[in-house]
């Protein structure tokens, strides 16, 4: 479980240290939270759908996710305020690198036809956003439970100024960009 956060601390941060001679340890950057986002746009018409989400991403995180509310009404969408539309979780600490490990060497290249991750997705600030079309890559999951075949936003929120410390902080944790 704290195997990757043990590899961090003793081959990625010296690792970093040396490449972009840090003066302090404290510059070094690492890992801050993850956060896992499921919209729901179906979920104003069927309740249920927020149940079957949050049973799937608790499964996949081993966290309770939070359910996020409408903050305004949109009268195009049919959206009123309060109304549950979507359930995003915050990883941190040991269930942040568990999930990350997992995620890497476990779902990723159970994708079909995965060549990598795309490694244009910083966000200027040293975070990076992915994308996965479906809850199904990862083990914890069983086909036969599922209602609907649903994707998921994964951000990964570095303390990284910039994008080129940021991709060589994850690609050193084993994050597998294309080439």
């Amino acid at each position: 479980m704290a195997r990757l956060k043990e590899y961090y601390k003793k081959d990625v941060a010296p690792a970093l240290m040396k490449k972009f001679s840090y003066q302090s340890v404290m510059q070094i950057p690492k890992l801050d939270k993850i956060v896992i986002n499921v919209g729901a746009g179906e979920a104003k018409e069927n309740a249920k759908v927020i149940d079957a989400i949050t049973t799937d991403i608790s499964a996949i995180t081993g966290q309770r996710p939070m359910i996020c509310k409408a903050k305004k009404s949109v009268a195009n969408f049919k959206l009123r305020e309060g109304m549950s539309i979507g359930v995003k979780v915050t990883l941190r600490g040991d269930r942040m690198y568990e999930f990350l490990d997992r995620l890497f060497n476990v779902a990723l290249p159970r994708v079909r036809d995965f060549r990598g991750i795309n490694a244009n997705s910083f966000d200027g600030r040293g975070n990076y956003n992915m994308g996965i079309k479906e809850q199904l890559i990862f083990p914890e999951i069983e086909y036969d439970k599922i209602d609907k075949v649903r994707g998921m936003d994964i951000c990964f929120v570095t303390t990284a100024n910039t994008d080129e410390e940021s991709r060589e902080l994850l690609t050193l944790m084993g994050a597998p960009f294309a080439k």
